[in-house]
């Protein structure tokens, strides 16, 4: 009785902090210390108010209320057109609608109900229906993004007006066959509702079959829909379509119809094929093909490509090992290299056409984000920033002004509005500047931020970021690794965060964050270092990470734990699971437990298909490695997580008992991937903590 009470009298010691600073974790966590930002309609009416060129089109806007969201991104709301010159405000549809848009010449807006595609003429306030696939017991999106797409492309609208507003490109996504993900939701808010409810998706797991997509052109004119002529196309991914300039006649110099440029990845996305379609004709001639038999391609880099007026585009390409500029003639050769090599090009702003000046940002080291110019005819680069941090920018229409936003972890947001002159940036007014914020932050004095390098066993370094308490001589300090580590990504940046880590710095965690082998911004070899096996390489590093903390004299190498959400999550397990894990304990949020249960748009792009990867999958596996789980493990998932399904989590929890292996699971019911239903998020930082003190602390006494 004696030693319960000890232990039970400690525990309360151990939580008086906790309780203590609980106003401060709840501040993190409702986002009081994030930097204010302008958005992006108020940047463009600074940037843009005096270019106005259309009044047709400045004449209207829209507006939505009632939002109700789908998935991650999408949602339906009702929408408004305003228009400013009468000052009515008109409803456009009997009913909510999605991804509303007015066409570039204002008489036009198109919007989706259901999955079919609707106009509106804004001269005469009638609707009209385009497709009509809903009808004809087919599951067609037309114009807007099933799950897969809108997940793992980053995309909801996928439609596009011509530049003479005439026509209307968009991608039609025929997933009839895709099989169903089915899972019970609880209906918590109904107390009526006494039986659970069957929520389902089409779904496609890896190596499942997908949607198919095709791209049609509708003519508001004659109304009629034309299919272009795309080869190959039933198993591929088409997730962009861009209307290029149009052209002007060098005999009549009247303006030519613009072609439309279609994005193909095929299924591996190991081909990426740019096509030129004549939307008359439908006939798609191939304008650019990159592909790999070493690397995937990265279609997110589409989307910085530039086209010229006079049909030459530049190309954003990782095929010489960095993510440079490249120019190509209107026929698709190349023309010349304008950016340097040893760095990754993160972003294009755009073309001074007139000047021949192109805009923009670099890593210029992993932690950093730098914004550059080329002049494309000399070939001379540059830097417009050098300030260390992250700088982003956002231009005019005329690419004469850009508001540079800067920050880094010791100054949050600064908007500062720049002219250019003959591609010579001229400082202006600062917009915004979140000084109070700043100073609100540093009169905390909480713990601070610190980059620092990390060696590897194999002679490499790896960059990360620590964040320590108030170390006191002689005492050694319990390590929280906190990580993502999923393909591309980047957590170790210079940038204004402040997040969970600070917060258990202040409980006297030592937190430490690391970038593993197939991140970002170190070029395309590392990028792609996990390329067909995911998990092993990264938890080599992230054992690495601990060893060099285990190294250093103010460190308790016996109390480290690691912790991850989604990607992260699998990596912490992945992790735990090696023989030479450090980690006494680990905490995993929402992890894939086994790529074959991942959707396929993901998955297959870091690993190909599982019948062509059958070795790949079954090493990236967590079920058979259930039996080499070491230390602790606190499991947490949403019971309604259309993204990382439940399953996971489940079949993982029946691998741990089979395997004999004790653990601790914690489940919010009804609740997604990001587990902010009700009060679930701050219950579960408070579950997190008390699973962390059990282990780092109060075992440590």
């Amino acid at each position: 009785m004696r030693n319960i009470m000890k232990r039970l009298l400690l525990y309360v010691l151990l939580s008086l902090p906790m309780l203590a600073q609980a106003d401060l974790l709840d501040d993190i966590l409702d986002g009081k210390y994030n930097a204010q930002s302008l958005s992006t309609q108020q940047q463009d009416s600074i940037l843009n108010a005096a270019n106005a060129s259309s009044e047709s089109a400045c004449r209207y806007r829209l507006e939505y209320e009632n939002k109700q969201k789908i998935y991650r991104h999408s949602f339906v709301a009702d929408y408004y057109l305003v228009d400013t010159q009468r000052g009515t405000r008109v409803h456009l549809s009997d009913g909510p609608v999605r991804d509303a848009a007015l066409s570039p010449n204002g008489k036009y807006v198109v919007y989706a109900k259901g999955k079919d595609l609707y106009i509106y003429k804004t001269d005469f306030s009638t609707e009209i229906a385009i497709t009509n696939d809903e009808t004809e017991g087919r599951d067609v999106f037309n114009g807007i993004s099933d799950w897969l797409y809108e997940e793992e492309f980053g995309i909801t609208r996928m439609f596009a007006f011509s530049p003479d507003s005439k026509q209307l490109a968009f991608v039609r996504l025929d997933e009839t066959h895709v099989p169903e993900f089915a899972w019970q939701e609880y209906v918590l808010d109904d107390k009526s509702q006494n039986y659970p409810i069957l929520k389902a998706l089409r779904y496609p797991k890896a190596g499942e079959i997908n949607a198919t997509a095709s791209v049609c052109v509708y003519d508001i004119l004659y109304k009629g829909i034309r299919t272009m002529q795309i080869d190959d196309c039933e198993d591929a991914y088409l997730p962009r379509i861009v209307w290029a300039k149009p052209q002007i006649d060098p005999k009549t110099k009247a303006p030519q119809d613009a072609g439309l440029n279609i994005l193909k990845v095929n299924r591996d996305q190991t081909q990426l094929e740019v096509l030129t379609a004549n939307t008359k004709s439908t006939v798609c001639r191939l304008l650019y093909k990159e592909q790999s038999d070493k690397y995937f391609m990265d279609y997110e880099l589409f989307d910085q490509w530039q086209w010229l007026a006079d049909g030459r585009f530049i190309v954003l390409s990782e095929r010489e090992g960095w993510r440079r500029a490249y120019l190509h003639s209107a026929q698709g050769a190349p023309i010349k290299t304008l950016t340097p090599a040893a760095m990754d090009i993160t972003r294009i702003y755009g073309v001074d056409e007139a000047q021949g000046l192109m805009y923009y940002q670099v890593a210029s080291t992993p932690l950093t984000r730098q914004v550059m110019m080329v002049d494309m005819r000399k070939g001379e680069n540059t830097p417009l920033t050098t300030t260390a941090g992250t700088h982003d920018a956002r231009f005019s229409n005329d690419m004469k002004r850009y508001i540079d936003c800067f920050q880094s972890v010791a100054v949050p947001n600064i908007y500062t509005l720049y002219t250019l002159k003959n591609g010579k940036p001229n400082k202006g007014t600062v917009v915004l500047d979140n000084a109070a914020l700043q100073t609100k932050w540093n009169d905390m004095n909480l713990p601070k931020t610190e980059f620092i390098t990390i060696p590897t066993e194999r002679g490499d370094t790896l960059d990360a970021y620590v964040i320590l308490p108030a170390i006191e001589p002689g005492k050694r300090y319990p390590v929280v690794v906190l990580q993502y580590s999923g393909p591309a990504s980047q957590r170790v940046l210079n940038r204004w965060r402040k997040r969970w880590g600070t917060y258990l710095a202040t409980q006297g965690y030592i937190v430490v964050n690391a970038d593993p082998r197939g991140t970002d911004c170190r070029g395309r070899q590392w990028r792609n270092e996990t390329y067909m096996l995911l998990g092993q390489k990264e938890a080599q590093d992230h054992i690495s990470v601990a060893n060099y903390m285990a190294s250093l004299p103010y460190v308790d190498s016996a109390h480290m734990c690691m912790c991850g959400w989604s990607y992260g999550g699998y990596q912490t397990i992945r992790t735990m699971s090696e023989p030479n894990s450090p980690f006494c304990c680990g905490i995993a949020i929402a992890p894939v437990t086994d790529w074959r249960l991942y959707d396929s748009g993901y998955t297959e792009r870091y690993m190909r298909r599982p019948m062509v990867n059958e070795n790949g999958y079954s090493m990236s596996s967590l079920l058979p490695l259930a039996e080499q789980l070491q230390g602790k493990l606190l499991l947490i998932h949403g019971t309604a997580d259309d993204n990382v399904h439940a399953q996971n989590a489940w079949l993982y929890a029946d691998a741990l008992v089979q395997a004999g292996k004790q653990f601790e699971m914690q489940m919010y019911v009804d609740d997604n991937h990001h587990l902010k239903r009700a009060n679930n998020y701050r219950h579960l930082h408070r579950r997190l903590m008390l699973f962390l003190n059990n282990q780092l602390k109060t075992a440590n006494n």
